[in-house]
């Protein structure tokens, strides 16, 4: 994990390409001091407006990390990739499905070097991707825990995303998700739109995003890269 070109980062901003943002929010945002962009979302994505955004993004200094959440959208030029494996999905084509028919099709172009597998467990039943992936989120936190262990230890998968999308989570599952692992990351993402919340993010997981609050309160948003890269993670 150490030495793995995501190993630094402690917050990232997540973009959604079919969500509006102006040119002074995204400038805003991108000479903010965060890590890095994601760019990412469960519905709406396209490789017009994929490309749109990149090519705002482009304009600045900071690394930019696609998720690639559909074929249709997997857009050459970014610095890295994330592959989502739903853990937690009912439908397999979310856990391996889609994944595989994108390897069959496009293997020989992807840039495997940039590449990096992300285990998803979304524990907020009423978020969009939770929705679309079937992902059973009524589970307790020993379940939640398993999955993350199952993804670490036997997938080997280098991210586990603990994903609450709209809903702050339960920070003493995700301190124990991060003590948890043996050479996975932990990234957290949901419901952080003040900085106590992103200080609060930040001591339990390796890796904080901030997405939502970009949309409704820019300037919240932008006061939680500070607050993040303040303070220690504390497991």
């Amino acid at each position: 994990m150490d030495g793995a070109w995501y190993a630094s980062w402690r917050h990232l901003f997540k973009l959604d390409p079919d969500r509006e943002l102006s040119d002074e929010a995204l400038d805003a945002i991108c000479m903010s001091g965060t890590d890095a962009i994601m760019v990412g979302g469960s519905s709406g994505v396209t490789f017009d407006n994929t490309v749109e955004l990149l090519s705002r993004i482009r304009r600045y200094a900071v690394d930019c990390v696609l998720e690639v959440t559909s074929l249709e959208a997997a857009v050459p030029g970014f610095d890295y990739y994330f592959v989502p494996l739903v853990l937690n999905a009912e439908k397999a084509e979310w856990l391996i499905g889609r994944q595989s028919e994108a390897v069959r099709e496009f293997g020989q172009l992807i840039p495997w070097e940039i590449t990096a597998g992300e285990g998803y467990l979304i524990l907020n039943g009423e978020a969009t991707a939770a929705k679309v992936s079937g992902a059973r989120s009524d589970m307790t936190e020993d379940e939640a825990i398993a999955y993350v262990q199952a993804a670490d230890r036997l997938m080997r998968l280098p991210i586990v995303y603990i994903e609450y999308s709209g809903t702050f989570g339960d920070m003493s599952l995700v301190k124990r998700a991060t003590k948890s692992v043996s050479q996975a990351r932990i990234i957290y993402g949901g419901g952080i739109d003040s900085v106590e919340r992103a200080a609060e993010a930040a001591r339990a997981a390796h890796t904080v995003i901030v997405g939502n609050v970009i949309y409704s309160d820019l300037e919240s948003a932008l006061a939680t890269v500070q607050a993040v890269k303040e303070t220690s993670l504390v497991v």
